[in-house]
């Protein structure tokens, strides 16, 4: 029978054996797979790690014109509005479905609608784009989301006004 050190000893020197055996097998596999570098073409370092692109400002002196010089005077940018029904989907229809969050009108509702009706369009679209809070609830600016044009909310206002 052997004793407690030797058991302890033998089961260390097995799991130093496991280790010193799994980095050797490391070693020689990474081997295998490295490659040759000296066919890498003779592009220095500085080559190899060359940024893709530049970033410049326009009108920026140090850096030069990047762009033909009638480009830099005006940018096309298109941007395509979405629909009154898509605003009102993605926007309005969290607090304007039924039971109404916040005092909202519910969407088709004519008697939660119609005092606001009479107090015109202008209203309306202001209270739309800006805000409102008052005795009858809270509307956020442009209903909490401002990266909707200010076309854009009235298309959902209208879109909800065809409903009533």
């Amino acid at each position: 029978m052997k004793s407690r050190e030797q058991n302890f000893f033998d089961i260390f020197m097995l799991l130093v054996g496991i280790y010193v055996g799994t980095m050797i097998s490391i070693v020689v596999f990474s081997n295998f797979t490295s490659q040759d570098h000296s066919e890498i073409s003779n592009s220095s370092n500085s080559d190899r790690i060359m940024p893709i692109g530049q970033f410049a400002l326009l009108g920026d002196s140090d850096i030069g014109q990047l762009i033909e010089p009638d480009q830099n005077t005006k940018l096309n940018i298109e941007v395509a509005l979405l629909s009154g029904t898509e605003v009102y989907n993605q926007a309005c229809s969290l607090c304007h479905q039924s039971p109404g969050v916040a005092g909202a009108p519910v969407f088709g509702d004519i008697s939660a609608w119609a005092p606001r009706v009479l107090q015109g369009t202008n209203t309306l679209q202001d209270h739309a784009i800006n805000g409102y809070t008052g005795e009858s609830g809270y509307m956020p600016p442009k209903g909490g989301r401002l990266d909707l044009s200010d076309d854009e909310i009235i298309l959902a206002l209208n879109f909800m006004l065809e409903s009533v």
